[in-house]
């Protein structure tokens, strides 16, 4: 079971697995609080699993809990929130 962590101190979401870090979605933080998600990655050899997914959705989850909103400039957020319309409600304007 993967581990989805937020690290504010580098300003991105981390998954984990097996005792190591095997992904991240990063973010920045706007003046006006609004969080920029500009990239997602996944470790070559982990790719195909779904993690991309379960990492992005945690991730958004975790925006909605603390009242967040985002603007999705990474293409991987952006298509996560396109196939899913719960998330839809999350995004900003740009």
């Amino acid at each position: 079971m993967a581990d989805v962590r937020r690290n504010d101190d580098v300003g991105q979401y981390e998954i984990w697995l097996d005792g190591g870090r095997v992904g991240l979605t990063q973010f920045r933080v706007r003046p006006d609080g609004v969080l920029v998600f500009p990239h997602t990655e996944v470790d070559e050899d982990r790719r195909g699993q779904g993690l991309a997914g379960e990492l992005i959705g945690a991730a958004l989850d975790d925006v909605r809990e603390r009242g967040e909103t985002i603007i999705a400039q990474c293409p991987a957020v952006a298509g996560f929130i396109a196939d899913h319309a719960e998330y839809a409600d999350l995004q900003a304007a740009a």
